[in-house]
């Protein structure tokens, strides 16, 4: 028993030295720099790509966004990769303006797949563009995100992931949680990293890439079913930082139901574990390689998901066992257990609340998600738990069933 203390101590111990770091970090968000300046004077000419499947009752809402922007319309063109489609997709996006690329390959369905078949064919044209955009096809996109996007590349930022807010946030307790979950990693992850010239990560749709980068790689190298989350941590492991606009904005529907977000959670809670097993090793080298805080910070976003909960949980268990044989007395037992719940499941609410405020968001459209967020949260843990038993790696489609557009997207600003 006295080796279980000695074992419980130390990992309380590392769990606290973890969490730490991960508030003193996020303080840096609090920090206004000034911006960045221009090395180059330059309007770009860009791609905006859109993989779909079967997205007929919302791509025409984002072909109108992208329609609209505030930019040259000589100097961006829109692609719609119609995947695997089924319905009218492709003549929506047709008739909407898009230059539309049929595939077809039921073996290899993922959006990492579909994105490298498509950037393949135009690096073999030669395409004339210096970097693209990548959006999924229920986004609909603020008038002014390729002028900033255009911006963040004068400033000589490479690949960068803008701000993706959520289309649907009061719909209910679910879509909510999505939206306090994004709005308090934009502040206190992605934007307080940058602040200090450590990495935020690609957010899965919003972003932009630098042409050349896809052609030094050949394409779109990502094998996970969290290409976004994988392609970031390539960048990581070559000692290369991501950037970040807060002025860049995408909005992006969140599912409804319960069991579409638990199926959605359950891939992207695959995909972090795909990761550990392939970038760990590699993160880990370009840390002694490297020499920098940028590297072993990508190494502690990976050791900070599953690593940590089963730290958490090897923690739990001990107490238990230690209350089980009289170790502690139920006092010390109760307060062992509630410095897990509490943080666990109180702290992701009250940040939450602290990030609306910081932004000036109103609380009140929210205030019945964010009393519900504790079961978001536990519905996540939950989600983390079985998937480290069990990976869920089949796709499945996520129906949308709101026909939102960009005039609609202002009732929680």
């Amino acid at each position: 028993m006295e080796y279980l203390y000695i074992l419980r101590e130390a990992l309380v111990w590392i769990t606290t030295l973890f969490w730490i770091y991960q508030i003193l970090i996020s303080l840096c968000s609090l920090v206004k720099l000034k911006d960045k300046p221009l090395l180059i004077d330059k309007k770009h000419r860009f791609m905006a790509i859109i993989p779909a499947h079967n997205e007929e009752s919302v791509i025409g809402n984002l072909l109108d966004s992208l329609n609209n922007q505030n930019y040259d319309k000589d100097l961006y063109d829109v692609y719609v990769i119609a995947d695997n489609c089924t319905d009218n997709t492709a003549k929506i996006a047709k008739e909407k303006g898009a230059i539309v690329y049929k595939r077809f390959d039921e073996k290899n369905k993922t959006k990492g797949a579909a994105l490298d078949w498509f950037l393949q064919q135009k690096i073999k044209e030669n395409a004339p563009y210096d970097a693209l955009f990548i959006f999924d096809a229920d986004n609909i996109v603020d008038k002014n995100f390729i002028i900033n996007m255009n911006k963040k590349l004068c400033q000589g930022e490479e690949v960068v992931q803008g701000y993706r807010d959520i289309k649907n946030p009061t719909d209910n307790w679910i879509a909510g949680g999505y939206a306090l979950f994004y709005w308090s990693m934009h502040r206190f992850y992605h934007l307080a990293r940058y602040n200090i010239g450590l990495s935020p990560n690609l957010n899965g749709t919003g972003f932009m890439v630098k042409f050349d980068i896809i052609k030094e790689e050949g394409g779109w190298k990502t094998e996970t079913l969290t290409e976004d989350i994988e392609f970031s941590l390539q960048r990581i492991v070559k000692g290369r930082k991501l950037g970040w606009s807060t002025d860049a904005i995408v909005y992006d529907e969140q599912p409804t139901s319960f069991s579409q977000s638990w199926n959605q959670r359950s891939r992207w809670s695959t995909g972090h574990i795909q990761c550990i097993a392939k970038y760990t090793k590699p993160l880990a080298k370009s840390v002694k390689e490297h020499k920098t805080w940028l590297n072993f910070d990508g190494l502690l976003y990976l050791l900070g998901t599953f690593p940590m909960l089963v730290i958490s949980l090897v923690v739990l268990l001990s107490n238990f066992i230690m209350y089980s044989a009289n170790v502690l007395t139920p006092m010390e037992f109760a307060v062992n257990i509630l410095m897990y719940l509490i943080p666990t499941f109180l702290f992701p609410g009250a940040t939450a609340i602290f990030v609306m405020f910081l932004e000036k968001r109103p609380i009140k459209p929210m205030a019945k998600v964010i009393l519900c967020y504790p079961l978001f949260t536990a519905s996540w843990l939950l989600i983390n738990i079985k998937c480290l038993i069990k990976q869920e790696t089949t796709w499945k489609k996520i129906e949308h069933v709101r026909d939102i557009k960009v005039s609609d997207v202002n009732v929680i600003e």
